[in-house]
């Protein structure tokens, strides 16, 4: 169908705010035209107003839409190659994933905590003794790498310190030739842990305290929180599409007028 001048308009503000135009948008646009200016402005705000740039931007959104949690395949696909348009790196991209990777760990954070106050409620927690030389080897690790000692590592380095030091593998992987820094790591792992598909409010604190004390500024935190918001979209991205097709067979079932 051709666009009016207004659609035209429209269409074009759209992707000037969020760079594309896809079958939801060209379906919002004959929906729910209102809707869609609406979400572009929303969707838009934190890129206009936020310090981050377009490159850091689409990394984030690769993150969020690769993240186990929510796994939208069309998404992170086009914010790969809209990260590749704006000049990243084929390595920071595998380095994002490096750290949806890691966000597996959560629940075993969450879990460890639990398992340690049951023990003790169930009569089987006996009194922490003090840590062997091995134990007391990963911790300082630990800290070298991350600068602080969150409660759950204690407990779980006294748990399983074998898993223990293979996580700190995991997590402490070198950075290579042509990856992340150090601040835009910590940012990609504060948008995972804020995102509300996997919303882990101790590992968000956590992630904002180390933020801080790399020096990241207030702005670039509140950037990428505002943008952990926009998955919610998804709704649109995935429904609008199915609701043409089905006004479309709707349609074509009706019997012509004055059959």
């Amino acid at each position: 169908m051709t666009l009016t001048a207004e659609e035209q308009d429209l269409k074009e503000a759209f992707i000037r705010a969020r760079g594309y135009w896809r079958p939801w948008t060209e379906g919002l646009l004959r929906l729910d035209p209102d809707f869609l200016a609406t979400y572009a402005r929303y969707g838009g705000y934190p890129a206009e107003t936020g310090p981050l740039s377009r490159k850091m931007c689409e990394l984030i959104y690769v993150a969020l839409d690769g993240s186990a949690t929510h796994l939208f395949r069309s998404g992170l696909a086009l914010h790969m190659q809209l990260a590749l348009d704006q000049g990243a790196s084929a390595q920071e991209i595998v380095d994002v994933l490096r750290l949806a990777t890691a966000q597996g760990l959560e629940g075993c954070y969450v879990g460890v905590g639990i398992l340690a106050e049951e023990l003790v409620m169930a009569g089987l927690g006996s009194v922490q003794a003090g840590l062997s030389n091995e134990q007391q080897a990963l911790r300082d690790a630990y800290v070298a790498q991350f600068g602080d000692w969150p409660d759950f590592c204690d407990l779980w380095l006294r748990a399983d310190h074998g898993y223990f030091a293979a996580m700190l593998d995991l997590l402490a992987v070198g950075r290579q030739v042509g990856g992340l820094n150090e601040r835009s790591g910590c940012l990609i792992t504060l948008a995972l842990n804020g995102c509300f598909t996997a919303l882990n409010p101790h590992g968000l604190r956590l992630q904002i305290k180390r933020a801080l004390r790399l020096g990241i500024d207030r702005r670039e935190i509140l950037q990428v929180l505002q943008m952990t918001a926009h998955l919610g979209v998804h709704a649109c991205a995935m429904g609008v599409p199915l609701l043409m097709d089905a006004i479309g067979q709707t349609t074509s079932k009706s019997p012509a007028v004055g059959a």
